[in-house]
């Protein structure tokens, strides 16, 4: 095994600011996962590999965009109720692609924000919209048949659809039409599809959500298959004052920057670990 993959996993906006607060704090202490040989996106990790890979803005520009103020985005409900029924789904799901079905037939009966308006801001949020050189993968799920898939630069599909639906939370927002498909947030298949890092050597996983159920697997059950197979592998969750941080809403873009600063103060907690992992 060689390479290195990033893996980064949905969360919402809070799980954007963790994320850019995990990896600006890594930076600032010598390690920079920048580097990676590819970068694996899912949902809020998309629009974080997406901008990472960009190559135009710093993790420390990254941080610092967390923490201005919220201007252009009003908050989605994702709050426990709505968290219930999801586990309700899951636990009633045969394997993750009939769950994943499940949750296209509730995310197409549902009445979402329109699509432009959703489109429009994750395209204002990506520094770029174009497919970075470097190996970006962008999960998604199609809302008919509940099969996972990965976008990337080779499959022809716009960088700001494929994020967009990476981030179409079923009952949230709207699925994304591409290809003659409707496609589904890709972390109803997995939190952060860490699978798919399986033949890199050194893999590093940023989780904002350690929770799984059902046949939706967690990053750490997928870290360790990686680790059974011969990677290194460091899986890494928001700790008790990160979770305080999220609050209630993970949809809520005004405590973004209280995540991004509680990811930036964890970071230290885990830099050996990570050091050690990606130096091989």
């Amino acid at each position: 095994m060689t390479g290195t993959a990033l893996v980064l996993g949905g969360g919402g906006y809070t799980g954007i600011g963790w994320e850019i607060g995990m990896l600006a704090g890594l930076v600032e202490a010598g390690v920079d996962l920048d580097s990676a040989d590819v970068v694996i996106g899912t949902s809020a990790g998309s629009i974080v590999g997406a901008q990472l890979t960009s190559g135009r803005l710093t993790a420390d520009e990254l941080f610092a965009r967390q923490l201005a103020p919220v201007t252009e985005e009003s908050a989605a409900r994702m709050g426990a109720r709505e968290l219930v029924r999801f586990g309700y789904l899951a636990l009633r799901s045969r394997d993750a692609a009939d769950f994943g079905v499940r949750m296209g037939r509730l995310a197409l009966a549902a009445r979402a924000a329109s699509g432009p308006s959703r489109r429009d801001a994750i395209a204002r949020r990506l520094a770029s919209h174009d497919w970075p050189a470097r190996r970006l993968l962008i999960t998604a799920v199609d809302a008919a048949t509940g099969e996972r898939t990965a976008f990337d630069g080779a499959s022809g599909t716009d960088l700001v659809d494929a994020v967009s639906a990476s981030c179409a939370v079923p009952g949230v927002w709207p699925p994304v039409h591409i290809g003659g498909k409707r496609w589904i947030d890709g972390g109803v298949h997995s939190s952060a599809n860490a699978d798919l890092a399986d033949g890199y050597g050194r893999v590093v996983v940023l989780a904002p959500v350690a929770a799984g159920g059902g046949p939706v697997a967690t990053a750490r059950s997928q870290g360790a298959a990686l680790a059974r197979r011969g990677a290194r592998v460091c899986v890494m969750v928001p700790d008790r004052a990160a979770r305080a941080a999220f609050g209630r809403n993970v949809l809520d873009p005004a405590k973004r920057a209280d995540a991004a600063r509680a990811g930036r103060r964890q970071a230290a907690a885990h830099l050996e670990e990570v050091r050690s992992v990606w130096a091989g």
